[in-house]
């Protein structure tokens, strides 16, 4: 790490963070492909580079809390480069988030769905059972063979 910790510990978040914009967009996909299976290996991914960013926040922790006093303590190029790495890191989570959002709502919409016909098909089956009890099963006289 260079003499500033923090901006190295604030460079790698940021790299961890398109990271993870980039696994929210092959989730996006899975997602709308159904592809239930690459979906759960891009979630284990996501953990993973979720991780080495706790990892990073446990070091950055402590400027974040008093933000205002860092920036004080560095010089104009130190203090931009810190600025620029935080922005574009919240920029970078609030696009991972509505993406998240996004993906969410569409597994939702297919769980309501699934629902629903299980919900049909039981009435279909109870209809049925209805039909048969009541009027039984009985055996066609017709000839079908001609």
């Amino acid at each position: 790490m260079s003499a500033d910790g923090i901006l190295d510990a604030l460079t790698e978040q940021l790299g961890c963070y398109k990271r993870l914009a980039k696994l929210a967009q092959i989730q996006h996909e899975h997602v709308r492909q159904s592809r239930t299976e690459q979906l759960l290996d891009v979630l284990q991914s996501r953990q993973e580079v979720l991780e080495q960013v706790a990892a990073f926040e446990r070091v950055v922790a402590p400027a974040r809390r008093n933000w205002g006093e860092y920036l004080g303590r560095l010089d104009d190029s130190m203090r931009a480069r810190a600025e620029a790495l935080l922005a574009e890191t919240r920029g970078l989570l609030e696009q991972i988030t509505a993406a998240d959002r996004d993906d969410a709502m569409v597994l939702q919409q297919r769980k309501l769905s699934l629902g629903k016909q299980i919900s049909q098909a039981r009435s279909a089956r109870q209809v049925n059972r209805a039909y048969t009890a009541a009027y039984g099963t009985r055996k066609s006289h017709m000839d079908v063979q001609r």
